[in-house]
């Protein structure tokens, strides 16, 4: 008997997308094997609420299915190919149990003898990504440099040459392939690819493997290599070195190493990304009359105006006086922020000054704060 999808999904066969979403959802949560351990019934109902749902989420399923009571070439139950559709976007989810398999993988290695996994242990793979912790000064953080390290990483095996197996065969195309690195298999109406069971994909003939390395192709060693730092870099910045990682397993290509930057602080400078701060000292005179100033950059000094009543913590803008950063065209700026220092009061004079001044001040800026509130 054809399967009555609405039915199963407990919806009209006038519901809306909207409506068949409502109902899949709360039905598959109730049904949901994770959620019903051990339970067959539950896992059966919960199979037949994702092959309803598979149908009547897809309008030309939906279609066909309002048409002719079924779905595909024959109806259901008459035998051929897979039947139901699992979860929208393919098998994931599905349990394959019917065939006698579990998985999606142990189903293909039911089909091609091995399967994906078996496959994959014989196939180069890339070597591992490495990092390497480098703490650099301020000014060659800014400016760059080059430096050699002394790294230790995975490198190919002398004995094989990197390949993993005891002699050359693997320069010879694999048999059962004929160096193309697939099997295919026709199932029904239905073609699958996956890699050689045989070579592992490589596409390669297989020979023992090297007794030096014990098949990986790799030997840990030491190197010293030179590296460039380039302009720019801060802290947390990473540099790529390629194929400067460990090597890669049975002839496959070496990782990158990645050199991770720590910039020491610098005893007058802030940096944040392209731009640097500095704080300069004035004197009280200078900030109340205005004055022009020196200033520490990064090319020298250079000269500033403070405006007459200059505030202390206020900054000053020097445009293109920052710092070169990477992936920037031109470096940042530089702010310099004002510290006022009050004068010493040991000399007599400067206190009398200093009360005089207090005198024609008036009330100090918390008591005028307060009587305009």
């Amino acid at each position: 008997m054809n399967k009555d999808y609405y039915g199963i999904l407990g919806v009209d066969r006038k519901a809306v997308l909207a409506d068949i979403k409502k109902a899949y959802r709360k039905l598959a949560r109730k049904h949901h094997p994770d959620l019903n351990p051990g339970d067959k019934a539950a896992e059966a109902k919960f199979k037949e609420i994702q092959e309803a749902y598979s149908v009547l989420s897809d309008p030309k399923k939906k279609a066909q299915y309002d048409q002719f009571g079924f779905v595909g070439d024959v109806p259901p139950g008459a035998g051929g190919g897979f039947r139901g559709a699992g979860q929208p976007g393919g098998f994931q989810g599905f349990n394959f149990s019917d065939s006698g398999t579990s998985t999606l993988d142990d189903l293909f290695a039911s089909i091609f003898g091995g399967g994906v996994r078996g496959a994959a242990r014989l196939a180069p793979e890339r070597g591992e990504d490495l990092n390497y912790a480098m703490r650099v000064g301020f000014e060659d953080a800014l400016h760059g440099l080059q430096t050699k390290i002394r790294l230790n990483r995975l490198t190919d095996c002398a004995e094989c040459r990197g390949r993993g197996t005891k002699s050359r065969a693997g320069d010879r195309a694999c048999p059962s392939c004929r160096g193309t690195g697939q099997a295919t298999q026709q199932v029904g109406s239905m073609r699958f690819a996956s890699p050689c069971p045989a070579c592992g994909g490589s596409g390669l003939a297989q020979s023992p493997p090297c007794a030096a390395c014990s098949g990986s192709g790799a030997k840990p060693g030491t190197e010293t290599i030179n590296v460039r730092i380039p302009a720019g870099v801060d802290t947390g910045s990473r540099v790529r070195i390629p194929g400067k990682g460990n090597a890669g397993s049975r002839g496959g290509p070496p990782g990158d190493l990645f050199i991770v930057i720590e910039v020491e602080p610098h005893p007058v400078f802030r940096r944040e990304g392209p731009d640097l701060f500095v704080k300069v000292p004035v004197s009280v005179s200078e900030a109340a009359l205005g004055a022009d100033i020196d200033v520490p950059t990064l090319g020298g000094r250079a000269t500033i105006k403070l405006p007459a009543g200059t505030r202390s913590g206020q900054k000053f803008r020097l445009k293109g006086r920052g710092a070169p950063f990477s992936g920037r065209r031109g470096p940042g700026d530089e702010y310099v922020e004002v510290t006022i220092v009050p004068p010493s009061v040991s000399n007599p004079r400067v206190r009398e000054l200093m009360k005089e001044l207090a005198e024609i001040e008036g009330p100090g800026p918390r008591e005028q704060r307060g009587a305009s509130s």
